[in-house]
């Protein structure tokens, strides 16, 4: 009996060394940004607000700001405000701080969408504006790029931004090109200084006001490559966490789903207190961590170790 207690001791380090893996998960469910909306944007499943949140489908490309009050998606050309989600046609809206609008022309780098990210080009229209004439040659992979029969430029030129710069507009010397791309060049940008064009105005709504610039509805959409925003599968069990309250997101190291409940349980399933008791073993993830089988003989062997020593 005399070595018992150094048996007590090794005892007591491999099981704590299987609890502790616990701990960095527990931290994990207190740490995360996670929120239900950011500035005026609602925040649902498959997006998030961090690391953590949402799907890791689509993590880095959206999260919130670190002020919190602006949605971003980043790619590798910079970061773009959102400003509206459409769920049901798993569309997204962002309006690039450099883009020019009726009430505003100006230079602009151009704008890139990841190859590898979630997201292709949506149902967005783009006039290219000052370009060096004619714009009938201004061509991607060769082929001819401008609508030539569009009266969308002939609409944007009576906007007061473009009136005070002088552009011409009429053949062959007009600086205005309508682009509808079906996607960017090679790299996934809209190349500006190639194409040779100072900047770009997008419009992804005429508002029944096919003449009136003013109040076109401007940005840039965007849509999840594939459709719909995440598997149905998925999609189920993250319906089931928010219903109950909680709020859909995963877990490293092979971000697994979880549901984050506001008392900072991770569960695989919700957070309703009936579903977690009936759990025989509550599981995080398919990594081995504590049940709560293990809970009990850990702290009654403290209490063994403790009456022994």
């Amino acid at each position: 009996m005399e070595n018992l207690p150094s048996f007590n001791i090794i005892i007591f380090i491999v099981l704590f060394s299987h609890v502790n893996q616990f701990i960095p998960w527990q931290t994990l469910a207190k740490d995360l940004p996670c929120r239900t909306t950011c500035g005026s944007i609602q925040v649902k499943y498959p997006f998030g607000s961090g690391h953590g949140c949402g799907s890791p489908r689509f993590h880095p490309y959206i999260a919130c700001s670190p002020e919190g009050d602006q949605l971003l998606l980043t790619t590798h050309t910079g970061s773009y405000p959102v400003t509206s989600i459409s769920y049901t046609t798993s569309t997204l809206i962002i309006t690039p701080p450099q883009m020019s609008t009726c009430t505003s022309m100006q230079q602009s780098p151009g704008l890139g969408i990841d190859w590898a990210s979630p997201f292709q080009l949506g149902q967005s229209t783009f006039l290219l504006l000052s370009c060096t004439p004619p714009t009938s040659s201004l061509t991607i992979k060769g082929s001819p790029v401008c609508d030539t029969s569009s009266h969308l430029c002939a609409s944007i030129y009576t906007c007061p931004s473009v009136i005070g710069l002088g552009l011409p507009l009429f053949p062959p010397t007009n600086t205005c090109c309508v682009y509808s791309p079906a996607n960017f060049n090679s790299k996934g940008e809209l190349d500006l200084q190639k194409l040779k064009c100072m900047g770009y105005a997008s419009v992804v709504s005429l508002q029944e006001y096919p003449t009136d610039p003013s109040r076109w509805q401007y940005g840039v959409e965007l849509q999840s490559r594939g459709g719909a925003l995440d598997d149905y599968y998925t999609d189920n069990k993250c319906n089931a966490c928010e219903i109950s309250g909680g709020l859909c997101g995963y877990a490293p190291p092979v971000n697994s789903f979880v549901c984050l409940c506001s008392d900072t349980i991770n569960t695989t399933i919700d957070c309703n207190s009936n579903s977690l008791q009936n759990q025989a073993e509550l599981t995080w993830n398919s990594v081995s961590l504590p049940s709560r089988k293990l809970w009990m003989e850990f702290l009654g062997g403290l209490v063994f170790f403790g009456a022994a020593w």
